[in-house]
């Protein structure tokens, strides 16, 4: 790990270097981090604007879908002129266009059960930041697997909720078993969602990386937090590993 910083790193990152729980060893840790993030949409897009401003060293961004119209509603990493443009290319350009120290990976494909392994197996720490409940539970199968840690959100409507999976801790699946039927919960383009909720959602992700990049403040591993923005509240649940739980309890 690079400890010495150069003048321009110490000024970028002066305001967390005079945080005593950051500090320029800190600060060190984040650039030789190494985090991917699963899709950049409405939590993926702040996720990627903080953590490139955080200094994380390398990140690597996955989606392949395309910019559209209404993604600019929320997915803040985006603009008007890149339409049609994949997501990850569009996303990488803010991220460096913030932070041209770091190392961004552009993955423009999708996130299947034959690539998924040897994605994760090049990062620390995964963030998820995808709407659909298929690839949630591959993410979080496979970072069980490969004990990396997740961190992982969805959101809609007013509403989201944050957790995070650690090695030896309950899993997404101890929560949620199984993916609910299809139809059971509406998408966001159907039942919409307010830009500002992924935001704050993405944004709690972002935190929650940060913090176990450096190991301060206290995990989410084991809990659940609720959000609600139409009462601009918070809640969290506690979250146990689940005897015969088929993510986490296989042997």
């Amino acid at each position: 790990m690079k400890l010495d910083l150069n003048d321009s790193q110490l000024e970028r990152y002066s305001r967390h270097i005079l945080l005593p729980e950051v500090g320029a060893l800190g600060q060190a840790k984040l650039m030789a981090s190494k985090v991917l993030i699963v899709g950049a949409g409405g939590l993926g897009a702040p996720m990627i604007l903080y953590l490139a401003s955080a200094g994380i060293g390398r990140i690597g961004i996955i989606d392949n879908d395309d910019v559209e119209l209404s993604n600019l509603q929320r997915q803040v990493a985006h603009t008007t002129g890149r339409i049609g443009i994949n997501k990850a290319k569009s996303a990488t350009m803010s991220a460096q266009e913030i932070n041209p120290e770091i190392q961004v990976d552009v993955i423009a494909e999708r996130l299947t059960e034959s690539n998924i392994d040897a994605i994760f197996a090049d990062y620390d720490i995964v963030a998820d930041g995808t709407d659909n409940f298929d690839t949630r539970y591959l993410i979080n199968d496979a970072s069980v697997r490969l004990e990396k840690i997740l961190v992982t959100a969805a959101l809609l409507r007013f509403d989201g909720q944050l957790t995070t999976v650690k090695p030896g801790g309950p899993c997404y699946r101890c929560l949620f078993p199984e993916p609910p039927p299809p139809g059971a919960v509406p998408s966001c383009s159907e039942a919409g969602v307010l830009g500002s909720v992924a935001g704050i959602l993405g944004t709690m992700q972002a935190t929650e990386v940060v913090k176990e990049i450096l190991g301060i403040g206290d995990s989410l591993s084991g809990r659940l937090l609720l959000f609600d923005g139409l009462t601009m509240t918070m809640r969290d649940m506690k979250a146990k590993r689940r005897i015969g739980c088929k993510g986490c309890d296989t042997d």
